[in-house]
């Protein structure tokens, strides 16, 4: 079950339920099309001075490098939840040692949202909720962060 289903009280609804944006993957996606042209290097390459083998290998390196990455950025988005309800904004991450940060919708103040180029064209953003006396931490590569956003601010 997940964190949401635990927490939430018996009136409460979820307005919007929100994830990381696939942008959290473009390590994994870089580390990926450099081993695929490490790769295809082998076709040019002759064997002397042993530059296959290097190709190869580095090859290999980078291709375990991006399989590590694709896992961290998997884990990350698995173990994050963010929520909006009819009465707070929840976000959670961590899976063994967790951290929650829960604001009440009476005490949001203002929402907002920064989107650089790559992120408009792409759909995502960071988001930071102000509330009185208090703050949410950055929310980082929110997908659709002006849809939280007006999840948010609607009431």
């Amino acid at each position: 079950m997940s964190y949401l289903g635990q927490i939430l009280q018996p009136d409460e609804k979820v307005l919007f339920d929100g994830h990381l944006h696939w942008i959290i993957y473009r390590r994994t996606i870089i580390l990926a099309v450099v081993a695929a042209l490490c790769l295809g290097a082998l076709r040019f390459l002759d064997d002397r001075h042993g530059l296959k083998f290097s190709a190869l290998s580095l090859a290999f390196i980078l291709g375990v490098l991006a399989l590590a990455a694709a896992l961290h950025a998997w884990w990350r988005s698995f173990t994050t939840e963010i929520a909006v309800t009819s009465t707070r904004v929840i976000y959670k991450t961590g899976f063994i040692r967790r951290h929650t940060v829960e604001m009440n919708m009476d005490k949001v103040e203002s929402v907002d949202v920064d989107q650089s180029l790559l992120g408009r064209l792409l759909g995502y953003g960071s988001v930071q909720v102000r509330g009185t006396g208090a703050s949410l931490e950055r929310l980082d590569y929110i997908a659709h962060p002006l849809a939280l956003r007006n999840a948010i601010t609607s009431r």
